[in-house]
């Protein structure tokens, strides 16, 4: 029997309601003594029945208004009648103003309080539980109310760009928003900038409970220690003696701490009531193969209700809460605060543009929380091309997992490309040559590191392999070419014997003096004196690229240098070293580039280039790079003896100068203030007043370098700490030396569409379509495509969608070509954001999804026959080109001509709008 649409929703609202610990009674039949919390429908009002009333110890707390489902889309316009019913005279009762209020149609619940300041309704996966009320009625402010009493914070022993995100943080939380994002570099201190406030929200804010959320158990135990560690500014004792903190490790969730650290595999695992392998905690959800079986959504676990946890803070935020993983931070009712050092698109988008700090890797190297980098290249031939065997050689084979050998004559051609290198094929003598090369290089990297015994001391260098195979090869050649023993060189991976113990002993111990790893210390693990980063695996990710680089951009004092491991070291951790063997750098551009632009120049060339006037952008960063390196190292007197030579100036303040010259917010503010002084000037005028301002900027910036004295002061004394790199064996590669960031136009091209998706409101907006809205309840539409195209036309003819496509396939492999523009746009925003990670016409994307799908389907007993399959696939082309199929669609082609909606009704009876509704979604995926 088919329900009306109010009944539906109120039936599925009885479930919600039952399934929180609400007595649900009619009107006619009230118990208030049944239990804490009773919920009576129709309960008579002044103004009319409310369609429930909520009673917590047998007093009136709170109403719901219940709509049917059509009315989701549009809950906020209900709000007026919900407060009439929330105000109105109870029958019986002598009541005052109601302050838990409810819009809900049984699939989705807008909630506010009405003791909030500025009460400010927001969506809620289901209804709070009647004791979460009895604890909040008692509470003479709400949470939303106790932000306000948050005292100054102290800002002893705190850098900037923590007191940055902490100040802005907590007016967020004033300002009631619900999600913010907080930039970091790698480095800068975002676990303890994260406790900080941690500690400020339990002690001011009487937060209850906070999770602390990770997406690898590695990260998880740091994160257990930061707190283990951390003694605030106004207390004594440490974290955990006043409060209590817990890692999750077993499905077993504690009632009686404030601090929970889990990994977002755990807590998914726990909310569905699945078994969780701890191995499924080792790498990060989104790059792993951990999988359901089936990814069924999270439902109510009363165990776990979704008011459990006021804020939850999410580490490492860029890649860990989109696709199936969203839904947890969907079903908690709490602030989410996201944690990342590489914020792309999507993450900016899910946590709605509210970005309270933004501290780049260029920022934190200015402000020397950071040290800068150099790329140095290594090519090789195989590395670049692959190669060939012929026929009837002998060669070795071997099993990858056992590394049993065998020798066999080969009885076909064997020809591999540069991509199946070490998967397919291992050729020993590409992995000799490069730890050759690497070997013979640096110690012109490092000059400086002569031993007592005359012998060059290896700085700490971290190799990245492809495998744990291709790991264990790298080991055995290193040592080998470096004629060291086994604990010169030792591997640090998931599978290792015992990682911890290696990596605690790569830290602080002088052997070993190489590590290689697959990914296990990409991030979170802090490794000051490393000073050597080796790529011999390429890295698809941006941002997991910068997790990477971002093992080598701590500082380190010339004490913890020699205390951990360097003994050699005459000066403190100033830069460190790319090399890059596999053409990383190249394949994947990342933020935060290389300051040296022009490594193949002297510092003298460089300082007189500039008093000659050659002044462009590559020139004073290059300058910039290396007066960080000097500032480092050079005495406190010769530090003054530099400032009094450049007008009271230290070199780090000519520094700031030179890299904000042509930073692009400096930009931005000539132009800004151009248009102020100016109103209604033509664009000409405005650009030549720019012109002028920047030049002015970049002529203070220099001006100091005009001096012949401080020139020559400059580079003397860096004689004392520098020496020549000789590149040796050229005719041996194919190509080594200093990597120079030189841009393809087509880079330019993608580079601008990026910044363009970034920084238009609108178009931000589209991608929430994508990244924003709960998990299953996406809609993209046709119209809103067609929108976003002709804007972006209009904007910027040159970012048209097919021709990004073109640049695009100059850079790398493209899945398919576009049949439109539309449909190209789709392709270009799910691979800006992260969706893809090859670039791939839409119908592609679509056609993979729709086999997953019918796989999916009958993989039981259900099988669809050849008609009902010739439908579906009228659907899947439909939806390929349309983005979305509606009933309305049936009356067009292709399916009028078929028979249209009761042909499918025919063939589908009532799986009908459940096969509409899971291909919209499915397909889309």
């Amino acid at each position: 029997m088919n329900q009306n649409p109010e009944q539906k929703a109120r039936d599925e609202i009885d479930k919600l309601l039952t399934a929180s610990g609400w007595i649900i009674q009619d009107k006619k039949k009230v118990n208030l003594s049944a239990g804490i919390g009773i919920a009576i429908r129709e309960y008579q009002t002044d103004v009319g029945p409310a369609d429930y009333v909520l009673f917590v110890d047998k007093k009136p707390v709170g109403i719901i208004e219940a709509k049917r489902e059509e009315e989701g889309v549009k809950l906020t316009v209900h709000e007026d009648q919900s407060v009439d019913y929330a105000t109105a005279k109870l029958k019986y009762i002598n009541n005052g103003p109601l302050p838990f209020v409810y819009e809900s149609t049984g699939e989705v619940t807008r909630f506010t309080d009405y003791r909030d300041p500025k009460p400010r309704s927001r969506p809620v996966f289901t209804f709070h539980r009647p004791e979460t009320f009895q604890k909040w009625i008692k509470e003479s402010k709400t949470l939303r109310g106790r932000f306000h009493d948050i005292p100054g914070l102290p800002t002893d022993g705190l850098r900037d760009c923590q007191i940055q995100a902490i100040t802005n943080l907590e007016k967020s939380f004033r300002e009631n928003r619900p999600k913010a994002l907080i930039q970091m570099a790698t480095g800068s201190g975002k676990t303890f900038t994260a406790i900080t406030f941690i500690y400020r929200l339990l002690k001011f804010a009487k937060a209850k409970r906070i999770l602390f959320l990770v997406d690898t158990k590695n990260l998880g135990e740091q994160a257990e220690q930061e707190f283990k560690r951390y003694e605030p500014q106004d207390d004594n004792r440490l974290f955990p003696e006043l409060y209590g903190v817990t890692r999750l490790s077993s499905a077993f969730v504690p009632t009686d701490s404030e601090v929970y650290i889990s990994t977002i595999q755990r807590l998914y695992s726990i909310l569905k009531g699945t078994p969780l392998d701890e191995r499924d905690e080792e790498e990060n959800p989104n790059e792993g193969k951990w999988q359901p079986k089936e990814p069924l959504p999270v439902v109510y676990n009363e165990k776990i209700p979704m008011e459990f946890f006021d804020f939850v803070v999410i580490d490492e935020c860029h890649r860990s809460i989109y696709n199936l993983w969203k839904q947890v931070l969907d079903y908690f009712d709490a602030f989410q605060i996201g944690l990342t050092a590489t914020p792309d698109n999507r993450t900016f988008g899910y946590f709605n543009q509210n970005l309270v700090c933004d501290y780049g890797y260029q920022k934190a190297v200015e402000d020397g929380v950071l040290v800068p980098y150099n790329v140095f290249e290594i090519v090789t031939k195989i590395t670049q091309q692959g190669a060939k065997i012929d026929l009837g050689e002998y060669v070795g084979t071997r099993e990858k997992l056992t590394r049993k050998q065998f020798w066999n004559t080969l009885d076909e051609e064997v020809e591999y490309r540069a991509q199946q290198l070490d998967e397919k094929v291992v050729n020993p003598n590409q992995i000799r040559l490069i730890a050759k090369a690497d070997k013979d290089n640096l110690p012109a990297m490092f000059p400086d590191r002569i031993g007592p015994d005359g012998k060059f001391e290896v700085p700490k260098m971290l190799i990245f392999a492809k495998s744990d195979s291709h790991a264990d090869d790298i080991i055995n050649i290193v040592r080998e070419e470096f004629a060291e023993e086994n604990k010169f060189c030792k591997k640090i991976t998931y599978r290792s014997e015992d990682p911890k113990t290696v990596l605690q002993q790569f830290r602080n111990s002088y052997y070993p003096r190489v590590a290689v790893t697959v990914d296990m210390i990409a991030t979170g693990t802090d490794i000051r004196p490393l000073e050597v980063l080796l790529f011999m695996r390429d890295v698809k990710s941006r941002s997991y690229y910068e997790q990477m680089k971002g093992r080598g951009t701590r500082t380190c004092s010339l004490e913890e240098l020699k205390a951990t491991g360097t003994p050699a070291a005459k000066y403190t951790k100033d830069h460190f070293v790319i090399i890059d063997a596999i053409g990383v750098e190249k394949s994947r551009k990342t933020d935060s580039r290389p300051l040296e632009k022009k490594p193949g120049l002297s510092l003298k060339e460089v300082l007189e280039g500039i008093a000659m006037g050659n002044k462009d952008e590559a020139m004073l960063t290059t300058l910039a790079n290396r007066l960080i390196r000097l500032d480092k190292q050079i005495n406190e007197k010769e530090k003054l003896a530099f400032a009094e030579k450049a007008g009271g100036l230290t070199l780090n303040q000519v520094v700031k100068q030179l890299l904000h010259a042509y930073d692009p917010d400096t930009l931005e503010n000539e132009r800004l203030q151009a248009l102020a002084q100016n109103p209604g000037a033509a664009p000409d005028v405005i650009e030549a007043q720019v012109k002028e301002q920047h030049e002015q900027i970049i002529e203070q910036a220099t001006a100091v370098f005009n001096d012949y004295d401080l020139r020559n002061y400059v580079i003397d004394v860096r004689k004392k700490y520098d020496q020549v790199i000789d590149h040796i064996n050229p005719d041996e590669l194919v190509n080594i030396g200093w990597v120079k960031d030189n841009q393809a136009e087509a880079e330019n091209l993608v580079q601008d569409f990026r910044t363009w998706i970034e920084t238009h409101q609108t178009e931000i907006t589209a991608l929430q379509l994508f990244y924003g809205q709960p998990y299953g309840r996406r809609e993209l539409t046709y119209k809103m495509m067609k929108d976003l195209v002709e804007t972006i036309k209009a904007a910027r003819p040159n970012l048209a969608p097919l021709n990004i496509w073109r640049a695009y396939e100059q850079l790398e492999k493209v899945n398919g070509q576009p049949k439109n523009e539309l449909m190209a746009l789709v392709a270009l925003i799910r691979k800006v954001s992260g969706l893809d990670e090859t670039l791939t016409a839409y119908d592609k994307t679509v056609d993979r999804n729709f086999q997953e799908w019918v796989f999916k389907k009958q993989a039981g007993t259900l099988k669809f026959t050849e008609t009902q399959m010739q439908w579906l696939r009228m659907i899947k082309d439909y939806v390929a080109n349309s983005f979305r199929l509606e009933r309305d669609d049936f009356d067009l082609s292709p399916f009028n001509a078929h028979g249209g909606l009761g042909k499918m009704w025919q063939l589908f009876g009532d799986q009908t709008d459940e096969i509409i509704n899971e291909l919209n979604e499915e397909l889309a995926a």
